[in-house]
């Protein structure tokens, strides 16, 4: 809303309403509303070409940039709704149609386009941004020729990524079954529109990332396939990150997207281009009945080889056996010498016969002698030890550590207290001398002890052989 307001050639020190002054102030909040109002109620829908400058794509998936020409600049935002939609992938330098509505950023004093679609500005444009990303990429190395690799011969598993529904997989099917039938694994994608690229790019890396020998077997050769179309079309397959994907593939990746004359950004970035899918199956396997060929042919090849080798191996053996001498002239010095040594062994076994028994003539007084003594000599070893022995058992030894041993008249050593009584007479044997004794017919028995007071009384003890009380 705007006033009119009166002339005022000069101004107090304080705001006072004056006559005719009927706009009370307005704080700045409610003037930032009023035009943001104004703006998005006049422009609520603009189509803007320019071109994009400081794209920055922010963590919560708001798109941040600013649209410009030769003469101005206009900053833009692409709400995360709208940018998971955007066909392409913005980026610096491009040149775009961005259809939005016009509002205002009080928080900056600014105004902004929201935007809600974007399209390149024309095929030039669309080329223009091809070559940058072509440049870009290829002088990071991911085009480089030394970073291709070989194909495998014969493939057991292909994994394809393409459309489950287009007459492309038909095609590579039904060339692989009539050139070599392999075992085939489709990783389904959509092939354009939006979120095409980031399908592609995650089928590549999830074959990558089979484990060989695991559930999912892993393939040994990729086909990214796609039939013919418009360079919008192929866009899918100029993206970054599908470039990068192929690049970083651990498995050999064969391009076949669109027909001979379209060109991708993942041709430069894969193993092998194929000018269309149909062709790629012929590159993959080659004709079974051709290699069937080829191996019968390898075979009477090596047969030939073979009986070649032995004839020329025989017709050298039989050249060399007719330069060679006869067996008798070449075995006649030794067998000569054999006769020699067979006639001259009896003699020489009767001459070393005849000095033998010579020197055992000679030493045979010397080692009986030499025997004798040393038999002489264990027998007086055995001897001194079976003394030793018998001088530790003779029955009069213990005597001379205070011992006694007793005998009747005839000699016999007693043993036993029975034995003893029944002798009566004895004969005591010590250390320095013998005692005769006697015994008692019957042993005393012990005296009787009258009880006196309360401590008991023990009568002495007399041994066997003590004299008798007077």
């Amino acid at each position: 809303m705007f006033m009119d307001l009166p002339e005022d050639s000069g101004g107090g020190l304080l705001a006072e309403a004056k006559a005719g002054d009927n706009a009370p102030a307005l704080s700045v909040t409610e003037l930032s509303s009023s035009l943001k109002r104004t703006i998005e109620a006049s422009f609520g829908r603009v189509r803007v070409r320019g071109e994009i400058s400081g794209f920055k794509r922010h963590a919560s998936g708001h798109c941040y940039f600013s649209l410009k020409d030769e003469g101005a600049c206009m900053d833009a935002v692409v709400w995360r709704s709208s940018a998971q939609t955007l066909a392409f992938r913005p980026e610096d330098g491009a040149e775009v149609i961005a259809t939005g509505k016009l509002t205002t950023y009080p928080g900056r004093s600014k105004y902004q386009i929201m935007v809600e679609r974007m399209e390149l500005a024309g095929e030039g444009a669309l080329m223009a941004l091809l070559d940058k990303r072509r440049r870009a990429l290829a002088a990071e190395g991911l085009f480089d020729v030394g970073r291709k690799r070989k194909l495998p011969y014969l493939p057991r598993l292909i994994g394809v990524v393409t459309s489950p529904t287009g007459a492309v997989i038909r095609d590579i099917l039904h060339r692989l079954e009539d050139r070599c039938p392999t075992h085939v694994i489709v990783w389904p994608v959509p092939v354009q529109g939006e979120g095409a690229s980031t399908k592609v790019a995650q089928a590549i890396r999830g074959f990558g990332a089979l484990e060989p020998g695991g559930p999912v077997p892993r393939p040994d050769l990729l086909i990214v396939a796609r039939g013919g179309g418009s360079i919008e079309d192929l866009w899918a397959f100029n993206e970054e990150e599908v470039v990068r994907a192929a690049a970083e593939s651990p498995i050999p990746l064969i391009s076949a997207v669109g027909h001979e004359t379209d060109t991708t950004l993942i041709d430069f970035a894969s193993d092998m281009r194929a000018p269309t899918p149909t062709a790629a199956a012929e590159i993959a396997v080659p004709v079974r009945s051709e290699l069937m060929a080829l191996v019968d042919d390898l075979g009477r090849r090596s047969a030939s080889c073979l009986t070649v080798h032995a004839r020329r191996a025989r017709e050298r053996l039989d050249l060399t056996l007719h330069r060679w001498p006869q067996p008798e002239a070449l075995f006649a010095p030794a067998t000569q010498r054999v006769d020699d040594l067979v006639a001259r062994m009896p003699r020489a076994l009767a001459a070393r016969a005849a000095h033998a028994r010579a020197d055992l003539s000679a030493v045979a007084p010397r080692l009986r002698m030499e025997l004798l003594t040393d038999r002489i000599h264990r027998a007086e070893d055995r001897l001194a030890s079976l003394w030793r022995l018998a001088e530790l058992a003779h029955p009069d030894r213990p005597l001379k550590r205070g011992f006694a041993r007793v005998t009747d008249r005839a000699g016999k050593t007693l043993t036993h207290a029975p034995e003893a009584r029944a002798a009566k007479t004895l004969t005591l044997h010590f250390g320095d001398g013998t005692v005769e004794a006697t015994t008692e017919a019957e042993p005393r028995r012990p005296p009787r002890v009258e009880r006196t007071s309360s401590r008991p009384y023990v009568a002495p003890q007399r041994g066997l052989f003590d004299e008798p009380e007077d």
